[in-house]
């Protein structure tokens, strides 16, 4: 097992600490820029969807 997270980790992490999309580390078009980008927008768009509720 690596010690590393993965890169769709990292951007799950990245959204929680309200860190853009655009700081995404990996080389555009890159598998690991797809990956963190999915995680990112996992956690941006249950942020989204919680914050909606409240209105």
């Amino acid at each position: 097992m690596s010690a590393d997270p993965d890169p769709f980790t990292l951007g799950e992490r990245a959204a929680r600490q309200n860190i853009p999309a655009e700081a995404n580390p990996y080389h555009d078009g890159s598998e690991e820029y797809a990956l963190w980008a999915a995680g990112h927008e996992r956690i941006a768009t249950a942020i989204e969807a919680s914050e909606s509720e409240g209105t």
